[in-house]
């Protein structure tokens, strides 16, 4: 898959990017854990996240945020990251001006700032968030949260507590005009180490009903 570079706001960020079918395809930007804790664009859930959006003709990207592997600058506590994340949406937006909407996927810390993102960008019409960090950081700010999306989750994930989860997702749950799907899989750790079929076939089940491959669910642009 092509290696790119393009410009953040605070100097050139590297990624993995895969054009979609055709010339309104959606736009899908995967969103790497922690960059202080060996996080980066080739985690194993970021790659599986990426190649799901490949296999529905999305155009896919994947980046390291920065200072991991080549894209230039320091750890920022997610401030800079969120800022790299928007630049690679518009670097996107840029090389797909029709696309068909946006969705945002992160994991544990990259989660994190998807649900930023997605707050800042009215573009974006669904995410994927796995191993959300509802216990390490404020989600005050989804109020309200004006997408829908798939909160998928390990049963026997030690980094963040079900019970914070549960808690952010039945908040989420009691906004109107969206609706949060949650899926607890069980027996997994945080990283779905042992459960990572069951983790792909969650999220691919989902975007399937969201883009109306099953019969009778939301279309893909639904909120």
């Amino acid at each position: 898959m092509p290696e790119v570079i393009f410009n953040g706001s605070d100097g050139r960020l590297e990624g993995r990017y895969v054009h979609g079918e055709g010339p309104t395809s959606p736009l899908a930007v995967i969103l790497h854990p922690h960059p202080l804790h060996g996080g980066t664009m080739n985690n194993r859930i970021v790659y599986a996240l990426f190649q799901m959006y490949v296999r529905r003709g999305f155009s896919v990207l994947r980046f390291n945020f920065r200072g991991v592997g080549r894209s230039q600058g320091q750890f920022d506590h997610g401030q800079g990251e969120l800022r790299d994340a928007a630049a690679a949406l518009d670097w996107m937006q840029l090389h797909n001006p029709n696309a068909a909407g946006v969705w945002v996927a992160g994991f544990g810390f990259g989660a994190w700032i998807a649900m930023q993102l997605l707050m800042r960008r009215p573009e974006v019409v669904g995410f994927i968030s796995a191993g959300l960090p509802a216990n390490i950081y404020d989600f005050g700010f989804l109020a309200p949260c004006p997408s829908s999306g798939l909160i998928v989750h390990g049963e026997r994930d030690v980094v963040t507590p079900v019970e914070s989860v549960h808690k952010l997702v039945n908040k989420l749950s009691q906004q109107r005009g969206i609706t949060i799907d949650f899926d607890l899989i069980e027996n997994a750790d945080h990283s779905f180490s042992q459960h990572m079929d069951r983790f792909v076939g969650t999220c691919e089940h989902y975007m399937d009903r969201r883009m109306n491959r099953i019969p009778g669910e939301a279309l893909l642009t639904a909120r």
